[in-house]
């Protein structure tokens, strides 16, 4: 029987994101996740090798921030979000389909 993984660890990693730009990335080995705005690399990097059991190779962090939309006539504020693009080892996946 395995231990779990710390609850914390999903405070850090929100969600996969699944966009045309992420399925293109995931062919170079990369895998794009929202990320708590708190989040540091190291911390990125810790929780997605212990939920995933994967290696990671490296991790880049953006911020996108919020941005002013109209929809039906109405203005609004998106909300700012952190991304995190991990680049795993050779030989290593993630399948973000099956969910956490």
């Amino acid at each position: 029987m395995s231990i779990p993984p710390d609850p914390r660890l999903y405070d850090v990693i929100l969600s996969p994101v699944i966009t045309e730009k992420a399925t293109i990335a995931s062919e170079h080995n990369q895998v794009i996740f929202k990320v708590a705005s708190t989040a540091t690399k190291p911390q990125i990097k810790e929780a997605v090798e212990k939920l995933f059991d994967v290696k990671v190779k490296s991790v880049n962090t953006l911020r996108r921030r919020g941005k002013w939309k109209a929809f039906r006539g109405r203005y609004g504020l998106q909300a700012e979000t952190k991304r995190a693009i991990v680049t795993l080892e050779e030989g290593q996946r993630i399948d973000v389909t099956t969910g956490l």
